[in-house]
């Protein structure tokens, strides 16, 4: 368990190694920390609100994050330093690199009279990372209902998007034009939304109490996963069939290399003080991604789970909180080894 925020947890994220883990707050700062020991490594000072988002390119290089403050900051990840800053109108909601590094896609808040935009920038990697282009390589404002999540697909040009609605799209950044959506992925806002490794099939969470599993090019609902609160984030795991929730954590489904979801949340923050440790549901929550079964749960957060994120290689994954703390929870040598669905084999 680590204890380097003061306030609320928003969002955490391993590197692509899994040896580092990064944190961000309320209280306006990004931590980065060793994921074997939970030591604190250091800190990324100079958000002057909440940090809502943050991400890490594949060779944890270069690190972004959106705030409250209207900004999104490109941040150096070895020595802590911020190498450029881009200013919106409102608040950045969602921050996330695409799959060559080379991009990094941001939603800004609908607020103040403002259109909720969603920009796409495309990074200059060359020097030091403080010549960036000011100006967005494309923009383009949803129509309807406000963009929340996002991901880039394995589409060129394509992003994927989760709305305030309930309902996931996909849009081409070139034209703004929404290509495909599925206006009922859910019936209330998508909180989070995480891609398997391949980026074919991803997983959402969503205020309605249900996780679900979508195909990324079609949108068609794969699986679905039924809690009795609302759910705030929703993760895969890579060598087991199990989906997290309350912080879902979800593992890929047609290559079997995973079986679970792992789902967060937990009841609304304002309602905590009022609410036994029990019937707050303040757990993490294990379920099995192809027989939408639950299989286990975590208990240790005294708030709701606000986040989760499943080590790379599966070993482990961290849970981030109302309460403050990032626990990260390895796993015994009994996980690997349970076979609570008899011998299925994973197939490579």
């Amino acid at each position: 368990m680590t204890t380097g925020h003061e306030r609320s947890l928003t969002q955490i994220k391993f590197n692509a190694e899994g040896d580092l883990l990064f944190s961000c707050s309320k209280d306006h700062i990004i931590n980065v920390w060793f994921s074997h020991n939970g030591e604190r490594l250091g800190t990324y000072e100079g958000h002057n609100g909440t940090v809502w988002t943050i991400d890490v390119d594949s060779q944890s290089r270069f690190l972004v994050s959106g705030s409250a403050d209207n900004q999104l900051r490109l941040w150096n990840v070895s020595n802590g330093k911020c190498l450029y800053v881009w200013e919106f109108p409102t608040a950045v909601k969602r921050v996330v690199f695409s799959d060559d590094d080379d991009k990094v896609v941001c939603i800004t808040e609908q607020r103040m009279g403002h259109q909720g935009a969603i920009r796409v920038f495309r990074l200059n990697r060359d020097g030091d990372g403080t010549d960036q282009p000011r100006e967005p390589e494309h923009m383009f404002h949803p129509i309807g209902s406000k963009a929340t999540v996002c991901a880039f697909t394995y589409m060129p040009n394509i992003i994927l998007t989760g709305h305030e609605s309930g309902k996931v799209a996909l849009f081409d950044v070139v034209t703004g034009t929404e290509t495909e959506n599925n206006e009922r992925a859910h019936m209330d806002t998508v909180t989070d939304l995480q891609l398997s490794p391949d980026r074919t099939y991803f997983v959402t969470s969503s205020k309605d109490k249900t996780a679900r599993l979508h195909d990324t090019k079609t949108l068609r609902v794969l699986k679905t996963y039924s809690t009795e609160t609302p759910l705030n984030s929703a993760a895969l795991s890579p060598n087991k069939p199990y989906v997290s929730v309350n912080c879902l954590f979800v593992s890929p489904i047609f290559e079997l290399k995973t079986i679970q979801i792992l789902l967060g949340g937990g009841q609304e923050a304002m309602q905590v003080t009022t609410t036994s440790l029990r019937q707050g549901k303040f757990e993490t929550r294990f379920w099995h991604k192809v027989f939408e079964e639950e299989v286990g749960r975590v208990k240790g957060h005294f708030g709701p789970v606000n986040t989760i994120a499943v080590h790379p290689s599966g070993t482990c994954y961290a849970s981030g909180s109302e309460d403050g703390f990032v626990r990260v929870h390895h796993y015994e040598e009994s996980y690997f080894r349970a076979k609570p669905y008899g011998d299925l084999e994973i197939e490579d």
